[in-house]
């Protein structure tokens, strides 16, 4: 039996130049399914500018995800402030495109995620809150070492309710 090749990733902070990926990653209807559907052009264009812009925030940071020695890119991940039950906390979540998805690709870059969010030392915990209906996501949360909470209603996007899973990591437990 072959165990799961094993693919390097790689994390690189968002650029300018990152525009066509996020148009595929949140204008396409099946990669959107779980968050609320595709966004229009225009949204895509304000959310690149504040991917870009805040590529170096202390309030959080997006990157791309890279796979293997020719550095392709996979998808996007990050972090951000979220104000959460009273308390100011890590938010991460990502998204990988269709013919990277269930190689691990994801797994790997949650826990190089993790790792940034832990070193810059600002809040104790991050949270993920994926969709009930969406077990891939969940199962990330699960193997990169999060618990789940419990689940909540929660707004994504503005204007727009959806059930989740609150699966939350404690960035100061060894």
């Amino acid at each position: 039996m072959h165990g799961r090749q094993q693919i390097e990733i790689n994390l690189r902070p968002w650029s300018e130049a990152d525009l066509t990926l996020l148009q595929q990653l949140m204008g396409d209807p099946a990669m959107t399914e779980h968050i609320g559907g595709p966004e229009t052009p225009e949204k895509i264009r304000r959310r690149h500018e504040r991917y870009y812009q805040g590529s170096d925030s202390d309030r959080g940071r997006m990157f791309v995800i890279l796979v293997g020695s020719e550095k392709l890119a996979a998808g996007s991940i990050g972090y951000w402030e979220k104000t959460w039950q009273g308390q100011t906390i890590w938010e991460t979540g990502w998204s990988v495109l269709p013919e990277f998805q269930g190689k691990g690709i994801a797994t790997k870059a949650a826990t190089a995620v993790l790792e940034l969010a832990r070193a810059a030392g600002m809040h104790r915990f991050i949270h993920a809150f994926p969709s009930i209906d969406n077990p891939s996501s969940n199962a990330i949360c699960l193997k990169a070492g999060f618990t789940r909470h419990e689940q909540v209603d929660f707004e994504y996007p503005p204007g727009q309710f959806m059930r989740c899973n609150n699966w939350q990591l404690d960035l100061l437990a060894t």
